[in-house]
């Protein structure tokens, strides 16, 4: 290739990086909004595991750190499970170059998991409550008042209908959620950000990704069989991912059926018409354009109040 030819592709490499680089920003920027993730004076310990999604969730948090109109502080966490072939040079070497706070809590859960689980049965269940616990003890010690993780918009939709499909319930992952013993505030600032997206910026930033092996088990093949559907969904009808995401924040409770969150036994008649009522005898108002479908494709006029960068 020559120079002239080269120069010209770093030039567009670096425009491509640019842009998504500013719509994760965005979408990050709208997210802490909307679920008030990040307040003035919070100490935020950013959970690293090594794979892309943590990378680019810490990067996009420190470059709104450095725009924020609040302040707060990140310092970084990683648990080394000590699985084997664990390549535990990689994260201190990166973060010593980026100069943030960090602390590489070395527990071998892994033994624990071997030991008490059977070989081909699955590990997830243990694992992740031996890592929960774990973390939540450390950023107690280190003072943490939020805990951030990298889950984005697609683990959000997997977790639907995981939870649908293997659980009978109607639930998924959380922007925000306090912990069951009232002790800790877990935030998900990715929540809007796509993960292919993700995927991207990784790459063109060239994060040194840590492969996890440990796993493997049958969440984590659940997990793949529900990604691959969705996929194949948005092949067959491009949009339909925006679209669940939407309705996933569009609930009607007292259109479902469920008891504990709509008093169905006494729901009375009140004499005054109420326009978003029934609709039981109408035909479904079903838009040619999926909902949400507009509002993917005009993203990047989104504005953001709390957390924007220029």
């Amino acid at each position: 290739m020559s120079a002239p030819a080269s120069h010209s592709a770093q030039t567009k490499a670096k425009h491509n990086l640019n842009k998504l680089e500013k719509r994760l920003r965005r979408s990050t920027g709208q997210a802490i909004s909307d679920f008030n993730m990040i307040e003035d004076g919070d100490r935020i310990m950013v959970c690293l595991s090594g794979g892309k999604d943590s990378y680019a969730m810490l990067e996009i948090l420190q470059q709104l750190q450095s725009a924020a109109p609040i302040k707060f502080e990140l310092f970084a966490v990683n648990l080394d499970q000590k699985q084997p072939g664990f390549p535990e040079h990689i994260l201190p070497e990166y973060l010593k170059k980026l100069g943030i706070e960090y602390k590489i809590v070395e527990e071998d859960t892994y033994k624990i998991v071997t030991d008490k689980i059977e070989a081909g049965k699955t590990t997830c269940s243990l694992c992740s409550r031996l890592r929960r616990g774990i973390l939540y003890r450390t950023a107690k010690e280190l003072k943490a008042t939020k805990i951030a993780l990298g889950h984005h918009r697609d683990d959000m939709i997997e977790t639907l209908f995981l939870n649908m499909f293997y659980g009978g319930k109607l639930k998924g992952m959380p922007a925000k959620l306090a912990s069951d013993n009232g002790e800790h505030m877990v935030i998900r600032p990715l929540a809007y950000c796509k993960e292919d997206e993700i995927a991207q910026y990784a790459q063109l930033k060239a994060f040194p990704i840590i492969p996890c092996n440990l796993c493997g088990s049958q969440e984590n093949l659940q997990r793949q069989n529900i990604k691959a559907m969705i996929a194949q969904w948005e092949i067959d009808h491009p949009g339909r991912v925006a679209t669940m995401f939407t309705a996933m924040q569009n609930v009607v409770p007292s259109h479902l059926t469920d008891n504990n969150i709509f008093d169905f036994k006494n729901l009375q008649k009140t004499g005054i018409p109420n326009a978003e009522g029934d609709v039981a005898l109408d035909k479904p108002d079903i838009p040619v354009i999926p909902v949400g479908l507009e509002n993917e494709q005009s993203q990047d006029s989104v504005h953001i109040q709390a957390i924007e960068i220029s």
